[in-house]
C-alpha cells in the first residue's frame, strides 16, 4: 500500500499541501493543468525555493487583481465537478469543501447552503483544495496520515476582523485530532489545511511503519527564523514492522466511588470504544484507599469517553497526555480442537495466544474447564505449524 504522511511541525496550509507533494513527486504539469480546466481565470506557478534553509516547493495562484469571488459549497462542487481531472480526486475535494462548509455553518450559526465562503471560498483556496487531491491522485497514494499539528498562536485578521490563532473554523475542524503550539505567534494552521488534514488522514500520531521512497517540502508564505515553514510530505510503501500510533491516555485518582460504580464505569468505556481501561488500587490523601482509572483512547475518542468518565463516577477532574502505543504485526489463524473451531492470535515474532472469548464459549457450551479449552487450543496449534 502506497501512503503519505504529512509532517506538520510548522503547521499546514492548502498550498503548502500541493507545494510538498509535487516536490515530493506529483508531476507539476499535470496538477496545473487539471487546474486550469476548473477555468478560475488564474495562473498557476510552482517554483523552487527556500524555508529555514530548506529546499522546498512553494505553489502559487496568480490572479488578475479584481475582487474575489465568494461562492456558496454547491457552486464549488459544481466548478470541481466540471474539472478535467479523475474521479477519486474529484470526490475527495468535494469532501474536504463539505467538511470545511460545515464548520464554517458551524462557527456562524447558520445552514450550510447559506454559507459564503469568504477567502477560503476564493480562488487560491479551491485551487488548493484540488491541486492536494489531484497531486495524492497522480501519486497514487492509497492512505494518508498525519502528524499532531502545530497551529500556532497569537492572532489572526480576517474578513471578521481580528481572531485568536487557531481561527475558529481552523479549531474546530481539528476537535478530536492532536494538536499543539510551538515557535512564531502566527497562524501556522489554516482552516483549509485543517480541513485537507482533518478528511483525509486516517491516523494523527508518529511516523506509521514504510519504506521511504520520496520526500517533499512544501513552503509557507513566510521565512521564520525559529523553524522552516515547511510542510514536510513522506511518501512510501507500507512495511511490516510494529504499528506506532498517538493514543490519548486519560487518568483519574477516585476514593469515593463504591465496586460497583467503578466495574460498570469500566464496562461503558469498553463499549464506548476505548482501547483498554483499567483500575489499579492507591493509597490516597488522609490513608484513603482509592483507585486509579486509566483509560487508554483513540485521540479522536478521547472527549466522549472523558464525558463518560464524568458521567459515570465521582471524580471532578481528569489528567490527559498524548502517548506511543507499539502494537506488534499480528495475524489470526483458526484451529481444530475436540471441543470446537477456535481462533488464535498469532505475533510476528512467533508468540500465539487462544482467542479468550472463543475458549469461553466452548467451555460454558460443553461444561468443560476454561484451562482444558485453553490447553488443546494451544496443543492444536502447535501441531498445526509442525
Amino acid at each position: 500500500m502506497k501512503i503519505c504522511y504529512l509532517d506538520a511541525f510548522s503547521g499546514i496550509s492548502g498550498d503548502m499541501t500541493v507545494g510538498a507533494l509535487i516536490d515530493a513527486g506529483s508531476p507539476s504539469a499535470a496538477v496545473l493543468d487539471a487546474l486550469t480546466s476548473l477555468d478560475t481565470g488564474s495562473r498557476f506557478e510552482v517554483e523552487k525555493t527556500s524555508r529555514g534553509g530548506v529546499a522546498a516547493s512553494k505553489f502559487r495562484v496568480r490572479t488578475d487583481g479584481g475582487p474575489r469571488t465568494h461562492r456558496h459549497l454547491s457552486q464549488i462542487l459544481d466548478l470541481i465537478d466540471r474539472g478535467r481531472f479523475s474521479g477519486r480526486a474529484k470526490e475527495k475535494a468535494s469532501a474536504v469543501f463539505r467538511r470545511l462548509g460545515e464548520a464554517e455553518a458551524q462557527v456562524h450559526g447558520v445552514p450550510v447552503e447559506k454559507v459564503h465562503f469568504h477567502e477560503v471560498g476564493a480562488v487560491d483556496s479551491i485551487a488548493d483544495i484540488a491541486g492536494a487531491c489531484i497531486a495524492l491522485d497522480l501519486l497514487g497514494i492509497e492512505e494518508i496520515h498525519a502528524s499532531a499539528i502545530n497551529v500556532g498562536g497569537g492572532t489572526v485578521k480576517t474578513e471578521h476582523g481580528v481572531l485568536p490563532v487557531p481561527a475558529p473554523a481552523t479549531a474546530l475542524l481539528l476537535v478530536g485530532k492532536p494538536v499543539y503550539a510551538r515557535g512564531p505567534e502566527v497562524e501556522l494552521t489554516t482552516p483549509t489545511g485543517a480541513a485537507l488534514a482533518a478528511t483525509l488522514a486516517t491516523s494523527f500520531g508518529p511516523l506509521p511503519a514504510m519504506r521511504l521512497s520520496s520526500i517533499g517540502h512544501g513552503a509557507g508564505d513566510r521565512d521564520f527564523k525559529e523553524q522552516p515553514n515547511v510542510l514536510r510530505a513522506l511518501i512510501g510503501e507500507r512495511t511490516a514492522v510494529p504499528e506506532a500510533t498517538l493514543v490519548s491516555v486519560i487518568e483519574a485518582n477516585i476514593d469515593d466511588s463504591s465496586p460497583q460504580v467503578l466495574g460498570y464505569a469500566l464496562e461503558r468505556l469498553i463499549e464506548a470504544g476505548a482501547l483498554d481501561a483499567s483500575l489499579s488500587p492507591l493509597q490516597m490523601k488522609k490513608n484513603r484507599p482509592g483507585s486509579l482509572l486509566r483509560v487508554i483512547a483513540r485521540p479522536e475518542d478521547q472527549e466522549r469517553l472523558a464525558d463518560i468518565i464524568f458521567a459515570e463516577t465521582s471524580t471532578f477532574g481528569l489528567r490527559i497526555h498524548a502517548a506511543e502505543r507499539r502494537i506488534e504485526e499480528r495475524r489470526i489463524v483458526e484451529v481444530e480442537t475436540q471441543f470446537g473451531k477456535v481462533r488464535v492470535k498469532v505475533a510476528g515474532h512467533g508468540m500465539f495466544a487462544p482467542e479468550y472469548e472463543d475458549c469461553r464459549a466452548i467451555a460454558l457450551r460443553t461444561a468443560t474447564p476454561l484451562p482444558q479449552v485453553l490447553a488443546a487450543a494451544q496443543e492444536a496449534y502447535l501441531k498445526m505449524t509442525r
